[in-house]
């Protein structure tokens, strides 16, 4: 990202927690680079597919300005309560199954209203009037398309919603994408667990857990919120 010097004078800790989320910030002046601000060596190693940044001070980015932030970078972010998250590119194991949950979506809802799409798509979760939050789920089944404005953005919320761990994200959504998506109107989660060959499932109503089970093995598991998609986890994980 490139940004004016007398920009950064006067927004300099708005640009530092960029710098603290990943992203390198260009100064530049009179349309010259002439210095780079980069994250400390101290800070958090990107991982395979999420990069957290925690500290005492834990800085906070609005929306406002996380959407700046994702204007101007090409790199992928996720905001949720004020802390931004760095996406990186997810492993071999991770699309694999993203592709064989998807491939059964998109036959069980074919010739129907509802939609399964994949990432990288933001979906902006509101849990509060100051608390807007962006993420880009492995797997998302939207049944509301009219939300969709004339720039092709999503202003909806998913019906079903689908994330597959990796060791580094799993505190990230096996936590903070959990409370989210519970409090945000979403209906069903599916959390899948490549190491263990599990899927945990969630339904959500008023704000709480209404069920979860565990899927293993030969289980096969079916959607509560759409009655007879069902996959067989076999075939997941094969």
């Amino acid at each position: 990202m490139r940004v004016a010097s007398t920009v950064i004078q006067n927004n300099f800790g708005k640009y530092l927690n960029f710098t603290v989320a990943g992203e390198e910030i260009i100064i530049t002046r009179n349309g010259k680079d002439i210095a780079k601000i980069v994250a400390s060596n101290d800070a958090d190693h990107v991982n395979e597919e999420c990069g957290i940044y925690e500290d005492i001070d834990k800085p906070r980015v609005t929306y406002e300005e996380f959407l700046e932030l994702t204007e101007n970078s090409d790199l992928r972010y996720e905001l949720i309560d004020g802390e931004v998250f760095i996406l990186a590119s997810p492993s071999y194991a991770h699309q694999r199954v993203i592709t064989e949950i998807l491939v059964h979506f998109h036959i069980w809802l074919k010739g129907k209203k509802c939609r399964a799409l994949t990432s990288p798509f933001d979906v902006t979760l509101i849990k509060g009037e100051d608390n807007k939050n962006v993420v880009q789920p492995d797997i998302l089944v939207i049944c509301d398309t009219e939300t969709i404005d004339e720039k092709g953005k999503y202003k909806g919320v998913p019906t079903l919603v689908v994330e597959v761990l990796s060791p580094s994200s799993k505190k990230h959504d096996m936590l903070r994408k959990l409370d989210l998506y519970m409090k945000t109107g979403i209906s069903e989660f599916w959390l899948v667990d490549t190491g263990k060959k599990a899927i945990y499932m969630y339904n959500f109503e008023n704000k709480n857990i209404l069920d979860n089970n565990v899927f293993m093995n030969n289980d096969v598991i079916k959607s509560i919120v759409f009655e007879g998609l069902e996959i067989a986890l076999h075939e997941v994980f094969s």
